[in-house]
């Protein structure tokens, strides 16, 4: 105990440091796309400490490029612009009682389909009963399955800790979670172990705790597979068809057409390419793989033409997916229209302002 003592005085005042000056820089905005929702929870690494948004943003890519809709969700929110969706619930300097304090209310706001879970290594570094760390643990994940009964909660055994004497702890703490899951897993709870130790190294820390932007990348690897595993934990992923709500016919480009510059329009659904669509992490709307949903001239005004055009990452390719039901532009906050309200096939699509729950403008994705 008295060689932990030398090495975790200093870290333990650092996590103190970090609690008070790595405060999340933002709460979590009200935005929805309607897709699974995903609780990032625990603590600086979930934050993102030393890369902003840190796992967060290579799991977010992953999950968009493979056509998946997912909303992070959380009370607070932090990133680059490269990560659709900031929302999250990591919390730096937090222990598991922390955490586990405020569960609840986090889990009543924000209603999540699955929470990824990382937490563990602040009662490391503040020695805080280090020794019963693993069943405090296994409380908070009884609290997460009681509040959120129906949630898929992703448990992950915490990264490595850069110096000997502290990953020999972490290692300690990590060997009790297969267990504490199983016994969760045997009791019914939808809960899952994540290996997320083995996956990073000290050469993919930046400070001996968080991880440089590589690490973080690993990190979001090993979530991304481990979602993969479990059928529904971020919904069915791949190109979808956009239906309209008012006339149950398709988003379809013209004549199967790939030339820069041609309409889309409504069409009888059929299962083509030209109807196949996928939401990218870059907010676009792809088919064929390579052209992209367009505002025409890059448009922002009533009565703009709807196109295919090489993806160029421009605004007026980017589209936001809404909870209610309608697909705005970033560029203009307009929203994609069937003109004139029409539902028959060769029926245009435009941009125009939204109305209210105007029928013309509501989409599902299938």
């Amino acid at each position: 105990m008295r060689t932990r003592a030398r090495w975790l005085s200093p870290i333990a005042a650092l996590g103190l440091v970090l609690a008070a000056v790595m405060t999340p820089i933002g709460s979590a905005s009200a935005e929805s796309n309607g897709g699974v929702r995903v609780m990032p929870l625990g603590d600086s690494i979930t934050h993102g400490t030393q890369t902003p948004g840190g796992y967060r943003i290579g799991l977010w890519q992953h999950l968009a490029n493979a056509g998946h809709t997912v909303d992070f969700v959380g009370s607070q929110s932090n990133g680059p612009a490269s990560l659709g969706d900031r929302d999250h619930e990591g919390h730096p300097g937090w222990r598991i009682d922390e955490i586990d304090a405020n569960i609840v209310t986090w889990l009543n706001t924000s209603q999540p389909d699955t929470v990824l879970l990382h937490i563990g290594t602040n009662d490391i570094l503040q020695d805080h009963n280090v020794s019963t760390a693993p069943d405090r643990l296994s409380t908070l994940i009884d609290r997460i399955t009681t509040t959120a009964p129906n949630a898929k909660v992703f448990v992950a055994q915490i990264i490595p800790l850069g110096w000997s004497d502290g990953d020999a702890t972490v290692k300690t703490y990590n060997a009790a979670i297969p267990g504490i899951v199983q016994s969760k897993v045997n009791a019914g709870k939808n809960v899952h172990l994540v290996n997320m130790h083995s996956a990073l190294t000290a050469a993919d820390l930046q400070d001996g705790i968080h991880p440089t932007a590589g690490g973080y990348d690993k990190m979001a690897a090993v979530w991304y597979d481990a979602l993969q595993s479990v059928p529904g934990s971020v919904g069915a992923g791949g190109a979808t068809e956009i239906v309209g709500v008012h006339s149950g016919r398709c988003l379809d480009v013209a004549g199967v057409s790939t030339a820069n510059g041609t309409d889309v329009q409504l069409w009888d659904c059929w299962g083509g390419s030209n109807q196949k669509w996928t939401y990218t992490a870059g907010k676009e709307l792809r088919v064929y793989g390579n052209k992209c949903l367009n505002a025409s001239g890059e448009g922002t005004t009533n009565g703009t033409k709807v196109v295919i055009w090489d993806c160029n990452g421009q605004a007026n390719q980017q589209w936001n997916v809404n909870a209610n039901g309608t697909i705005t532009g970033v560029q203009s906050g307009r929203c994609l229209d069937a003109s004139g309200l029409g539902s028959s096939n060769g029926t245009k699509i435009q941009l125009w302002t939204c109305g209210s729950g105007q029928a013309n403008q509501q989409w599902t994705r299938r």
